[in-house]
């Protein structure tokens, strides 16, 4: 449903119902400045923080266009319902004890009682808009009136409110909550909340994310309006529900598929709420997609390498400056300089405005972005005058440039809020401590996304069965994976007499195992079946022809998601696979030079890629098999999960030589 939030999030009026509750909101309105009307509505009180109260909504001059409701949770539903009919733009339900307490049929009926009246919650905090000095808000907050600035939505409310209390000049034009979400979701409020023009960018607060292909269409519209979303996702730790089936389960974990899909939809993702400010301020100043041509400018050789130790970590590359900005870099620092990136301007210069800027703005054309590590004394204790003319410098660095100048403090408290607000205004963005500065940096170099990219729909966990590994390479099969030659049989002596057609080095494996290894089942290198003891617990035998001319071996593995669709593991495989821990993992449907692209972020890439003369593995057979297998599961959702461990691969082709494959009852 298309809801229309202007009235909710823009008010010209405002109705608040309680008592404390609404007398806190009553206090925070006049705090902004908010000029519209606020009607208290009360059935005793005759007044309400001020203002004249009414003694029920058929009282009130008009249907408000936003109200606060502080009241009970049953009572909660009846003025909702009241509120839909008399026309009102929209609700804050702030009551909690409705889903999250065990009684979804009550928030049922609050969402049917709304009807297409948009509501936010039930178990909200509500709505801060600073632009318009309009606050459903029961609390204190730290945010002051801007003109424009980025939104913050979360689903915490506490996280929310330590955010506006922030001193590092990110202007926050909204601040909302979605609580229990009944009837709005994440997508939904973002969307409303980028709609408003004055809105730059959007920083949210993930705890689960109800709707992943409307998530990724709003991050699609995002980018087309030039606004950056940056996002953290919490309960990353928890591992797949079904970790002990495969390896895929358990190497998948701890939020693999969700930092996967955010990357895809072009969604920034960051760790820390330190990180997200910083990230915003980039997006605000200078909008989404940053270069990943960094240069770095110190004036010390100690903050020169502590930027490049720092860096490392978080993929910043520093490269060195052309030959023409060397040369012109040395005509003005002198020979003792060293030319370099990071670079160590020295202290030289230091005070000199004209040629501080001349070295900032020719350092800064050949990149895209630059750092300028700048720590202004302490203004209560200290001078900082003379840091001054830097400053200047890195400004009209930026504005010549036209690229994202950015001064970073060592420590974020040695950039004071006055100094930092002032830099935001003149359209730079000051990152305030250095690591954090470079995490933001790197966020804010998250690729766009594809275009028209949308995860596969979810699917409801349902009971399921694994099939034999020889009913799951018949499968592979069919869909063109290729498999060794194998027979199969219910008893070993079956088997034994199969596989006479079969050429030597042979495999012999026992089925009904989830992991053949472990419970003794595999057994290789066999030149003959012959003399061969049974297998205890198996269920039927498989005899194949081994491989030979491995380069490598790979994990495969597909798996339905219960919130982004199908996820696709990648990495390197055999029996070692969680000791190597090296996986990538991507959310479908993916294109074969993605899974290329994204295999060459293994740590152990090298060793596929033809190190120290090695022979070098035919990894794109490997993205063939998954793009391949990635549409089977897409047309087969009676599919749970198919992971191949390993996948032989040679110089010139790869073959499946175990499959675990589990489909729905």
């Amino acid at each position: 449903m298309n809801r229309d939030f202007t009235r909710l999030l823009r008010p010209r009026s405002i109705a608040v119902m309680g008592s404390v509750w609404a007398e806190n909101v009553i206090a925070q309105c006049r705090k902004m400045g908010f000029e519209g009307p606020v009607w208290p509505v009360h059935p005793t009180k005759p007044a309400i923080g001020g203002f004249k109260a009414y003694a029920s909504l058929a009282d009130l001059p008009g249907a408000p266009d936003a109200t606060f409701i502080g009241v009970n949770r049953h009572a909660t539903v009846d003025v909702v319902r009241e509120l839909s009919a008399m026309g009102a733009g929209g609700a804050i339900c702030f009551a909690s004890g409705w889903t999250e307490a065990g009684e979804p049929e009550l928030q049922d009926s609050l969402v049917k009682a709304a009807g297409e009246m948009p509501i936010l919650g039930p178990n909200c905090y509500g709505v801060i808009n600073y632009l318009d000095g309009a606050l459903l808000w029961p609390d204190q907050h730290g945010g002051r009136r801007v003109e424009k600035g980025v939104a913050l939505l979360s689903q915490s409310s506490n996280i929310v409110i330590n955010l506006t209390m922030q001193a590092r000049a990110l202007p926050v034009a909204y601040v909302a909550c979605l609580g229990n979400a009944a009837q709005v979701g994440l997508a939904e409020l973002a969307g409303a909340l980028l709609a408003d023009e004055r809105v730059t960018a959007i920083g949210m607060y993930v705890e689960g994310i109800d709707d992943a292909p409307a998530f990724a269409a709003l991050a699609e519209a995002a980018r087309a309006a030039g606004k950056g979303i940056v996002c953290i996702k919490s309960g990353k730790t928890e591992l797949s529900r079904t970790a002990a089936a495969s390896h895929t389960a358990s190497l998948a974990g701890g939020g693999a598929a969700s930092s996967a899909f955010l990357s895809q939809a072009g969604v920034a993702e960051v760790n820390t709420l330190s990180e997200l400010i910083e990230t915003l301020k980039i997006f605000h100043s200078h909008g989404p997609q940053l270069g990943r041509r960094i240069c770095s400018l110190s004036c010390s050789g100690g903050e020169a390498g502590l930027v490049a130790d720092l860096a490392a970590p978080f993929g910043l590359d520093f490269q060195p400056p052309d030959q023409g900005t060397r040369e012109r870099l040395g005509e003005i620092l002198g020979p003792i300089v060293t030319i370099a990136n990071p670079l160590d301007y020295h202290t030289f210069i230091w005070g000199d405005g004209p040629r501080t800027t001349d070295v900032f703005t020719t350092m800064l054309a050949g990149y895209d972005a630059g750092i300028y590590i700048i720590d202004p004394p302490r203004p209560d204790r200290c001078d900082p005058a003379s840091f001054q003319p830097a400053l200047d410098a890195i400004v009209a660095a930026g504005r010549a440039t036209g690229k994202p100048a950015f001064p970073v403090a060592s420590l974020p408290e040695n950039f004071d809020e006055d100094r930092a607000i002032t830099l935001m205004e003149q359209g730079v963005a000051p990152l305030m401590g250095l690591e954090t500065a470079l995490g933001a940096i790197r966020a804010a170099q998250t690729p766009t996304g594809i275009r028209g990219w949308r995860p596969a729909p979810a699917i409801a966990s349902r009971e399921v069965v694994m099939l034999s590994e020889a009913e799951g390479k018949a499968l592979l099969a069919e869909a063109g994976v290729p498999v060794p030659r194998a027979v199969t049989g219910a008893t070993l002596a079956e088997v034994q007499e199969k596989a006479r057609g079969l050429s030597a080095p042979l495999a012999l494996k026992g089925l009904g195992f989830a992991h053949k290894t472990e419970a003794g089942a595999v057994r290789l290198g066999l030149m003959s079946l012959e003399g061969q003891a049974e297998m205890a617990g198996a269920t039927g035998y498989l005899a194949e022809e081994m491989i030979t001319g491995t380069v490598a071996e790979i994990l495969l593995g597909l798996r339905r998601d219960p919130v982004y669709g199908v996820s696709l593991t990648l990495g390197m495989g055999g029996v070692t696979a969680e000791v190597l821990a090296d996986t990538v993992t991507l959310i479908l449907p993916v294109r074969e030079d993605e899974v290329l692209e994204a295999l060459r972020r293994l740590r152990l890439w090298p060793l596929l890629d033809g190190y120290r003369g090695r022979a070098k593995a035919d990894m794109a057979a490997v993205a063939a098999i998954a793009v391949n297998l990635g549409a089977l599961m897409l047309e087969r959702p009676d599919l749970e999960e198919i992971e191949i461990n390993p996948i032989l691969v040679r110089s010139v082709g790869a073959v499946a030589v175990d499959a675990l494959v589990r489909k729905a009852k």
